[in-house]
């Protein structure tokens, strides 16, 4: 699981969303992904908060030097002025659904 936040400079939102798009919607047909989420914050209307899963790390590293990602990247780091960029990998050994319930 990958876990990312940038924040996008107020001026430039708009083109984040426009470098980003059709990225995202290539990265969630590559086999291999599981899920692919860029967000917006409730709080920080311009910090984004993209959510990434993968069936290995092998899968990550092909995706980091595809064509779709690198062409998308350039357009962020050649447009966007991101104030603030933060990113983690977790290995995650095991999935567990939950759905939380309203303790009485």
């Amino acid at each position: 699981m990958v876990h990312t936040t940038y924040t996008i400079h107020p001026d430039d939102k708009q083109i984040f969303i426009d470098a980003v798009k059709e990225h995202i919607l290539l990265t969630r047909e590559v086999d291999g992904n599981v899920y692919y989420h860029f967000s917006w914050d409730m709080i920080d209307p311009y910090t984004c908060v993209l959510a990434e899963g993968w069936v290995d790390q092998e899968v990550i590293d092909k995706q980091l030097t595809s064509a779709v990602f690198q062409k998308a990247l350039k357009a962020v780091m050649d447009n966007v002025r991101i104030l603030d960029r933060q990113g983690t990998l977790y290995t995650v050994s095991a999935e567990t659904d939950i759905i939380p319930e309203v303790a009485e």
